[in-house]
């Protein structure tokens, strides 16, 4: 593919990229499925709401311990063997769970274990990207793996439930193990054995905190880096207050057609700026979108309905294609060498972020309504969008 004018069409042409994309499917839809079958299965064993939180957000947690010590295994091993490998680890975990015999602390132990290659896992797949899709490529394939990952959240949850109510906790996570299975088949089939980028005699952890100096102590990729963290930290925060919300306006259930909407918002955010807006107009355009993610949310300090309230969100989240722009700039400004660690450690610190933002507005909710509490996320992405002003012009 030339690094010129790109379209789907080109995207899809190119044979990787579709095994990356239908890899990103199968892991996004299986963990869906996963997580709200364990969860299910936890609670029902324990008839304790704090344990299946817990294993509801135990993978989330180790994410930032991966991404510190082992990122920079994503530029010295080829992508096919540790794809694959990532893929057989969460196919042998979830098949443990499935057998329904291992005790809680054991479950945790076992996500905690999964979580912290997930990073690495990340890594090989959007460091591949660049090497991939030259130029305007990169931009349409980044997109993509976002308009992908949406949309199989949402349909992974509605399968997951779905599965729920005709098969055992225990019958839908054998499915979601067969799910990990296929990504590790199609992984080591579909994927050429690269040649690793760095071949370093270090250490992987020492490797991995030299080169996350490196991107940490550089001015424009520290920024880059703080960009498409915190505006998206900071919006997403209010996620984690939706149901209260949603409780307040008499139907809890509700909550889910609010984040619903956000992916909606998300992933036509992704597709319209992605494929339509020409790379200029993209370019100025990323600081507005960056505003966009907060802006909206000003609104519900005024408690809106739910009609609004997911006018709202779709709106808000939208804007979260400002990322497209601020990828590309990242992937320009990290050397060739260690891109894909430069991939897994801007992953790292969204997850990270998010899962933080999250928890903060949950806490705060504590002393005040959700309502205005969505609003104080959104003027702090506003405030954080604005300070970071040089990196997202």
């Amino acid at each position: 593919m030339t690094s010129g004018s790109a379209t789907y069409r080109d995207i899809f042409g190119v044979l990787e990229f579709r095994v990356l994309a239908a890899l990103q499917t199968l892991l996004v839809g299986g963990e869906a499925i996963r997580i709200i079958a364990l969860s299910v299965l936890t609670f029902q064993q324990t008839g304790s709401s704090l344990a299946a939180a817990v294993v509801f957000a135990a993978g989330m947690l180790p994410y930032v311990v991966g991404g510190a010590v082992l990122l920079s295994l994503a530029d010295r091993f080829p992508g096919r063997r540790l794809l694959a490998a990532f893929h057989l680890l969460r196919f042998a975990v979830i098949s443990v769970f499935a057998l329904d015999v291992v005790p809680l602390p054991v479950t945790i132990l076992l996500l905690v274990v999964v979580g912290l290659f997930a990073p690495v896992g990340s890594a090989a797949m959007h460091g591949r990207l660049p090497a991939l899709l030259p130029g305007e490529g990169y931009v349409l394939g980044r997109s993509l793996f976002t308009m992908t990952a949406a949309c199989s959240q949402v349909v992974g949850q509605g399968v997951g439930g779905l599965l729920l109510s005709v098969l055992t906790p225990s019958g839908t996570l054998w499915l979601a193990a067969g799910s990990a299975a296929l990504a590790a088949l199609v992984a080591h089939l579909g994927l050429p054995d690269t040649v690793a980028k760095r071949s370093e005699s270090g250490g992987t952890a020492r490797e991995t905190w030299r080169v996350n100096r490196i991107l940490l102590g550089g001015r424009v990729t520290r920024g880059l880096l703080l960009a498409g963290w915190l505006p998206i930290s900071l919006s997403v925060g209010a996620e984690g207050v939706l149901v209260p919300y949603a409780t307040g306006l008499g139907r809890a259930g509700s909550a889910g057609l609010i984040l619903a909407s956000a992916a909606i918002g998300m992933g036509l955010g992704n597709f319209v700026v992605g494929r339509f807006v020409p790379p200029g107009l993209r370019a100025r355009l990323t600081l507005p979108l960056a505003t966009l993610t907060g802006l909206p949310l000003l609104f519900f300090a005024a408690d809106p309905g739910l009609v609004a309230a997911c006018a709202l969100m779709a709106a808000a989240t939208f804007g979260l294609s400002y990322e497209l722009t601020v990828q590309r700039r990242l992937v320009d400004a990290a050397a060739e060498e260690v891109r894909g660690q430069a991939m897994g450690l801007a992953n790292t610190g969204l997850m990270t972020g998010q899962a933080l933002g999250i928890a903060g507005a949950g806490a705060l909710a504590e002393f005040v309504a959700p309502g205005p509490v969505i609003a104080v996320c959104g003027a702090a992405a506003v405030v954080a969008s604005l300070a970071l002003h040089r990196y997202l012009r």
